[in-house]
Order: structure tokens, then C-alpha cells, then sequence
């Protein structure tokens, strides 16, 4: 199966390019610079900017894949421009929304992917919607080959954190150091957390899978902790104690609106405040055998140990600790 890539290198689509090479996908990517990584030693790279529409053009060449799946489309535009560049060039179009795109607040516990679409307090995720409006209608007009898919909360070589670090290696740094770190409200609401090698077994499964066209999916995992589980799992991870202050998720806003971070406002407020407990009862009828197997206790011992023996990765934002350290000292004073 000829499988294409759009941004095949980063924290979950490195994993599926990884599982889509083990199970013997002839697997393309496109990405703007060559990523030296031994794992994928085997896909052909593929060097554009897909934001450059003549030059991808080009670079493609016309060529024909079974599968196209783009990890990097946020906006409309975006969705357009694939929809011009792979029309009739491939048997399926898979759309990686997010998980984010559920409604807030949720009128009823669990998610399935019938929940509605809905999300006031964050532009990303009304773009992610946007997004898979704009696909389903050229689903259902012209038969356009869609699969969307919503992952939540993933990681391998992130900190998946609410507050404090992403891609950065801030906030186990900070732990590591003795400081505080901040738990959006007491700490007991409910989240999922899933490691990017069990997200590549579920979507995997959807690669080149022609009952999942016009369908939507999320993959997650079956595990539900509460922030304080999740935070502590971390600073066990750290080989540290955990030192928390509990702060509520408006108060927390109000001081991140200040500093002009109102990213935060839509990352608590559209996401990471709401508990989220997902129905994977779908991806599992259509990748028989999807299961997740990877503990949070036990990927983030993984990942906290991914960064320690690759120093070069490891970067320490400032400004999460001034958002931090300015929050705090708000709520104290």
C-alpha cells in the first residue's frame, strides 16, 4: 500500500510512520527538511513546503497514493488547498482533527464520536471543526475520500502537561529543582492520556481501511486519571516529590490574560479543564484488536527518560516559568 505522509515527524506521526513501516507500507513523507531518524531509515522523504502550492506540485509530480493523511492542516485553507492537490489522486484522505473539537462543557460524561462539535473558548479547535465541516461536505457533494480522526491528549516525546511545559522540558526541570508547580483546580476532574504507539495502532488499522471513509474516529486510551494521578505519575517520573498548589482555572486565566497568554484561557477553558472520558467502542469495531497497553505511570517514565539521554532536545522555556512564578505569586499575595 503507497502511503504519503503530510508531516511524518513529529510526536504522533512519528510512532504511525514507525507501525505503517513495520507492517510493510510503502510510506512516503513530505516534509520540509530531512529528519535524520534510523527508525525511518526506510520511508522515502519527499522535501516541500506544502504550504507551496507550485513547488509540492512539483515535487509530487502527479503521483498517485492509496493513501494521503495530513498531520499539519489547522485551517480551512488548508483543507482546500488538499482537496485541489489530491482529488482523484487517492483512495483516502485522512484529516487529523483533535479531540478538543467536543463540545464545551460536555452535556453528557462520555465522548463518542457523536458527541457534538462545539467549543466557545478556543480558536484552534473551532478551526479543527471548520476544518471537518469543509471535508464532509465534499464528502457528501462530491465523494471526496475522507477519514477523520481525533486524537486527545498524546504524547512520547512531549510533557504532556496542562501547565508548564509542551514540547519543553520545563516543567520536570522545575520540579527537579524543588519548585511549585500548578494543578488547574483541585486536581480530581478527569482526563485521558494516550502514548503515540498505542495511537499508532488504532490508526494503522484506518490506513487504506475504505469502510472508514466518511467516517469520524478518536483513539484513545481506556485509562482515566485525575490531574493529581497525572501530575504525580510526573514527579515520580522526575525521581522527585511532588510539590502542587491547586488554583482555579479562571483565576489561572485571568493572570495568563495579563501576560498576553490567552492561549491559556482556551487550553483550560476549551480543553484540559473538562473531564474527558472517551468511548473507543468504535475504533475498535473497525480495527479489531485495538488496545491500549501503555500505563501513564509507565510512558511517562519513558518519555521523562527519552529526554535525559537526548540532552540536545531537552530546552527550558522561560516564559512557562514566568507564567508560572506570576501565577503563583498572584494567588499568595
Amino acid at each position: 500500500m503507497r502511503v504519503l505522509f503530510i508531516g511524518g515527524t513529529g510526536n504522533i506521526s512519528t510512532a504511525c510512520a514507525r507501525l505503517a513501516l513495520a507492517a510493510g507500507m510503502d510510506l512516503y513523507i513530505l516534509s520540509r527538511g530531512f529528519h535524520a531518524n534510523p527508525e525511518l531509515e526506510d520511508a522515502t522523504f519527499i522535501n516541500a513546503d506544502i504550504n507551496k502550492l507550485p513547488l509540492v506540485k512539483k515535487a509530487l509530480n502527479g503521483a498517485v497514493f492509496d493513501v494521503v493523511v495530513n498531520f499539519i492542516a489547522y485551517s480551512p485553507a488548508e483543507i482546500e488547498r488538499d482537496i485541489q492537490l489530491f482529488s482523484g489522486k487517492c483512495s483516502q484522505y485522512i484529516f487529523i482533527s483533535s479531540a478538543s473539537a467536543y463540545q464545551k462543557p460536555l452535556s453528557h460524561h462520555l465522548i463518542t464520536e457523536s458527541t457534538p462539535l462545539a467549543n466557545p473558548y478556543w480558536d484552534y479547535s473551532r478551526d479543527k471543526i471548520a476544518c471537518e465541516d469543509l471535508l464532509m461536505k465534499v464528502y457528501r457533494e462530491n465523494g471526496f475520500p475522507v477519514t477523520i480522526v481525533r486524537p486527545s491528549h498524546t504524547y512520547e516525546t512531549v510533557i504532556p502537561a496542562a501547565i508548564g511545559s509542551w514540547e519543553d522540558f520545563t516543567l520536570i526541570e522545575r520540579m527537579r529543582q524543588g519548585k511549585e508547580i500548578i494543578i488547574h483546580g483541585d486536581g480530581t476532574s478527569l482526563w485521558t492520556m494516550t502514548h503515540s504507539r498505542d495511537f499508532a495502532k488504532g490508526f494503522v488499522g484506518l490506513l487504506g481501511n475504505l469502510q472508514a471513509l466518511g467516517h469520524s474516529f478518536h483513539i484513545t486510551s481506556d485509562e482515566v486519571l485525575t490531574w493529581n494521578q497525572i501530575y504525580e505519575a510526573m514527579a515520580e517520573a522526575a525521581g522527585v516529590g511532588l510539590k502542587a498548589v491547586h488554583i482555579s482555572s479562571d483565576f489561572i486565566c485571568s493572570i495568563a490574560d495579563r501576560m498576553d497568554q490567552e492561549w491559556m484561557r482556551g487550553n483550560l477553558l476549551g480543553d484540559k479543564a473538562n473531564s474527558a472520558i472517551f468511548d473507543n467502542t468504535k475504533i475498535k469495531r473497525f480495527v479489531p484488536g485495538y488496545q491500549a497497553t501503555i500505563p501513564f505511570i509507565v510512558g511517562i517514565k519513558r518519555t521523562v527518560e527519552w529526554f535525559d539521554t537526548h540532552p540536545q532536545r531537552i530546552r527550558i522555556e522561560e516564559l512557562n516559568n514566568r507564567l508560572m512564578d506570576a501565577i503563583l505569586a498572584a494567588y499568595s499575595g
